[in-house]
């Protein structure tokens, strides 16, 4: 029977933090990585060492850190015993990652760490840095020699560590990540790098495939003979809050799209890998994206409705455009609201419509997939309002993450009404909440272990972009429509116009639990 690859933590490592003085590091790697040494998850000799332009001792780093701890953490996750302990691990070094010139001073910081913690030189460099310094970094990290691994062991395995985590966008189009992956064939191997999607860290995103390989009762239906179509939703109830300069330059469809939502389709359509392992999982992505239909100007006309949220007063106060954002052009066309129509063109897809939608200061926050099953071929049994029943399969990403599969049942009493019923599970109840677990806190650990299953790889990039490229193409050479919506709302009605008549779009208020925690409808 297959296994799944072993993968081992090593015993010594520095983890090399570009933006170290950045929102990300504090926000997420260092509650991440405290979490991890919390659990007893770190390798036993340990440190980070934080790089940035901004002044900071040791000391006063530290100090900056454990108020983000304080802040970010969950409600009793702070210990300050435990936290003091961590954080005597981590340093910092003023530098300028886009200078050449710092790199031997960031080599020369490391031989200190490595003597204070026994480590032979094992590495991983995190890029928190804007996306301008992605093709920059692995290039002065060459140039002194910091991206060598040198000699294999017995088994074919380096002896020395040095792998690069990097965030997305993985460039800004298909002509920019071939680019940058050239850069990173030159400096770095595949195998060293980690093109990191934290939506792939998410219990819930795995859950996807332990559902559907791991059960005998869903796979014989899980194909175009069952499947009528596929929603897949992730939505946000803010707007772009202080990332105006990034965001404008960007969009919905690179910020999201193009990765987080391409990635849950893959999950979703993907074919069974032969074993569990980075290589053979990779493998079907990749044949997912190589099967999505293009699409011609025409098509992308019908298929791809872009939006823009506009004031309005909701949540009982004025919400302002995003025009009138900080640091938003008051004539932005930047789409902060993509719905979009697809079609996988291969043997077990062939002809079911996947639709996908994502947007800012939408009603509610939730991603979540709805398979809508083929109704029965006929119609035995009616509702009180003479409508179907349709079979229903809800797998919700967030929040109150689980599954619902719904169904019809009859209705007490005479007659043989039947309505909707749903049966449901949730992490919090059924599995002690695991499915809350930090995101990066199990990429971050992935990493370490040299396990790359959850990063993208390169082909898989450039094979994402080269389908999402056209219609970012058509938005910048015709006058492509930008519709408006209020604040608070589902997104532009022509959004509506993309699903066939007789459908519309799931309100992902009604698959929540106490959705009214959730939804200002």
């Amino acid at each position: 029977m297959p296994q799944t690859m072993q993968h081992h933590l090593p015993e010594s490592l520095v983890l090399v933090i570009f933006g170290g003085s950045g929102d990300l590091t504090k926000r997420k790697l260092i509650p991440s990585l405290y979490q991890l040494f919390k659990q007893d998850k770190l390798p036993s000799r340990f440190s980070v060492l934080g790089l940035g332009r901004t002044e900071y001792t040791d000391v006063a780093y530290r100090e900056h850190l454990d108020e983000a701890l304080q802040r970010y953490l969950s409600d009793g996750e702070y210990d300050a015993s435990l936290a003091e302990q961590f954080l005597s691990s981590v340093y910092y070094l003023p530098m300028d990652p886009a200078s050449a010139e710092d790199y031997p001073k960031l080599r020369e910081q490391l031989k200190v760490l490595d003597g204070r913690i026994n480590n032979p030189g094992h590495y991983i460099y995190y890029l928190s840095t804007p996306p301008s310094l992605y093709g920059v970094i692995p290039q002065h990290l060459a140039s002194v020699g910091l991206n060598e691994e040198g000699e294999e062991d017995a088994s074919g395995q380096p002896k020395t560590i040095r792998r690069i985590i990097i965030e997305k966008p993985f460039g800004y189009d298909l002509q920019s990540a071939m680019e940058l992956n050239e850069i990173y064939r030159k400096s770095f191997r595949e195998h060293q790098l980690y093109r990191i999607d934290h939506f792939l860290g998410k219990e819930t995103v795995q859950d996807i495939m332990a559902l559907r390989f791991a059960n005998g009762i869903f796979e014989p239906l899980w194909n175009r003979n069952y499947i009528e179509r596929i929603e897949i939703t992730a939505v946000e109830n803010m707007g772009i809050e202080s990332r105006g300069g990034f965001y404008d330059q960007t969009g919905a469809l690179r910020d999201m799209v193009q990765n987080h939502l391409a990635q849950l389709v893959a999950l979703t359509a993907m074919e069974p890998p032969v074993q569990f392992n980075a290589d053979l999982f990779r493998n079907e992505v990749v044949k997912v994206y190589q099967s999505f239909r293009p699409m011609n100007s025409e098509e992308i006309r019908r298929r791809v409705i872009r939006g823009q949220y506009t004031e309005s007063e909701w949540k009982g106060k004025q919400q302002r455009a995003y025009r009138e954002e900080d640091k938003i052009a008051p004539d932005s066309k930047t789409e902060t609201f993509v719905a979009m129509k697809l079609y996988i063109d291969n043997w077990r897809w062939q002809g079911v419509p996947f639709y996908i939608r994502t947007g800012k200061m939408m009603p509610t926050k939730v991603t979540e997939i709805v398979v809508h099953f083929k109704p029965t071929p006929h119609r035995m049994f009616a509702t009180a309002d003479g409508s179907t029943v349709p079979n229903q399969l809800v797998i919700r990403i967030q929040p109150n993450e689980g599954i619902s599969l719904k169904f019809a049942a009859k209705v007490p009493g005479s007659g043989f009404e039947v309505k909707k019923v749903s049966m449901d599970f949730t992490y919090d109840q059924q599995l002690g909440g695991l499915a809350s677990g930090d995101a990066y806190s199990r990429l971050l650990e992935d990493c370490m272990l040299g396990d790359s299953t959850l990063f993208t790889r390169s082909d898989a990039v450039e094979m994402s972009w080269r389908f999402f490229d056209p219609i970012l193409d058509l938005w910048q050479e015709e006058d492509f429509p930008l519709y408006g919506y209020p604040a608070g709302t589902w997104g532009p009605k022509q959004s509506d116009l993309i699903i066939e008549r007789e459908h519309s779009w799931t309100n992902p208020c009604r698959n929540l639990t106490h959705s009214e925690l959730y939804c200002e409808l």
